[in-house]
C-alpha cells in the first residue's frame, strides 16, 4: 500500500476492529467512529458519518455477536447485522467507497461433510446466522455486488469476551464442561485482520469469501489446547478437568451447526497468504496476553 487511503472502520473498539487498528499499515488514514457518533441502529447517524469522511473503503465489523440472546431478542439482533450492514453498505455506495463486510460460519446449517465453499448453500439454523445471512444479502444488493464479504468463524483475541477468555477464566476457577460434537475452525482475530489488510491492497477481489485459520477442532480440542498451551505459558498454575460432552448435555436456546468448517483455500491463493494452523496462532495469542 503506497498511496495513503482514507478507511472507515465500523465495531472499531470490537475484537475484530481492535486487531484492525493494532496492525494498521503505515499508509492508512484510519477512522473508528464510536457508537454515539456511528450507530447501526440509527442508518441516519451512519450515512452522516461516511459521508463526512468520504472514505475510500468502509470495512463493517459492528455487529450484534450474543448468539443466544439474539434468540429473545431477534428484531435487536436483524436491526444490527440485517438493517444495519445494509445501511453502511448504502451509505458507502453514496460516497463511492469500497465495501468490505465480516459475516459468519453460522449462515451453514452443519450438515456438510466437507468444508464449506463459498458457494454452498445457506441454511442457517439460529436468529444470529439468519440475520447475518440478510446481512450478506443487503450488502450485496447495495454495492451492486462489488463488496467483499468475508465469512469467518470461531474468532477470539486479546481482550472482550470470546471462548479462549472465558475458557481461562473458568479453569481458573476449576474444572470444565466442554461440548465435543461441534467441529470447526478457530480463528485469531489478528489473523483476521492481516487478511483483511492484504484484501485491502486488492480492489478487485469482491463477492463471497471464507477466511479460517488451517485445521478443524471441536470446542473440547480448543478447550484441550487453551490450556495446555496456558500451562505452558504461566498463565494457568494448574490443570483442571475437562470433560467433554454432548451438544444434548448442553442445552441453549439457540442452535449451533455441527460442523461449520469454511474452506478457505481459494481466499489464500487470492491473497497469497499460506495456512497457518489454529494451535500455532492460538500459541501466539496467549503468548501475547503472558507478555502484557
Amino acid at each position: 500500500m503506497t498511496v495513503v487511503s482514507t478507511i472507515l472502520i465500523t465495531g472499531g473498539d470490537g475484537q475484530l476492529g481492535t486487531a484492525l487498528r493494532e496492525t494498521a499499515p503505515d499508509a492508512v488514514r484510519l477512522l473508528t467512529p464510536g457508537r454515539a457518533e456511528l450507530d447501526l441502529l440509527r442508518p441516519d447517524s451512519v450515512d452522516a458519518v461516511v459521508r463526512t469522511a468520504r472514505p475510500e473503503i468502509v470495512i463493517n465489523t459492528a455487529a450484534y455477536t450474543d448468539v443466544e440472546r439474539a434468540e429473545s431478542e431477534a428484531s435487536q439482533a436483524h436491526a444490527v447485522n440485517a438493517e444495519g450492514a445494509t445501511a453502511v453498505a448504502a451509505a458507502a455506495a453514496r460516497a463511492g467507497a469500497r465495501m468490505i463486510h465480516i459475516s459468519t460460519d453460522f449462515v451453514f446449517d452443519g450438515r456438510m461433510s466437507r468444508p464449506y465453499r463459498p458457494t454452498d448453500p445457506t441454511a442457517p439454523l439460529s436468529v444470529y446466522g439468519t440475520s447475518k445471512l440478510a446481512g450478506e444479502h443487503g450488502v450485496t444488493a447495495c454495492s451492486g455486488g462489488r463488496a467483499l464479504i468475508v465469512r469467518t468463524a470461531w474468532l477470539y483475541g486479546t481482550g472482550g469476551t470470546n471462548f479462549v477468555t472465558t475458557m481461562l477464566r473458568r479453569m481458573r476457577a476449576g474444572g470444565v464442561r466442554v461440548v465435543a460434537d461441534q467441529v470447526g475452525s478457530p480463528t485469531w482475530s489478528r489473523s483476521l485482520a492481516a487478511a483483511i489488510w492484504s484484501a485491502v491492497e486488492r480492489p478487485a477481489l469482491c463477492g463471497l469469501h471464507h477466511w479460517a485459520d488451517a485445521g478443524v477442532a471441536s470446542w473440547y480440542d480448543f478447550a484441550v489446547a487453551i490450556q495446555e498451551e496456558a500451562l505452558a505459558l504461566g498463565l494457568l498454575e494448574q490443570p483442571v478437568s475437562i470433560d467433554p460432552i454432548r451438544t444434548e448435555d448442553y442445552p441453549t436456546q439457540a442452535r449451533r451447526p455441527s460442523y461449520s468448517v469454511l474452506d478457505a483455500h481459494e481466499t489464500r491463493q487470492a491473497l497469497a497468504r499460506p495456512p497457518i494452523h489454529w494451535r500455532t496462532n492460538l500459541r501466539r495469542m496467549l503468548a501475547e496476553a503472558a507478555d502484557g
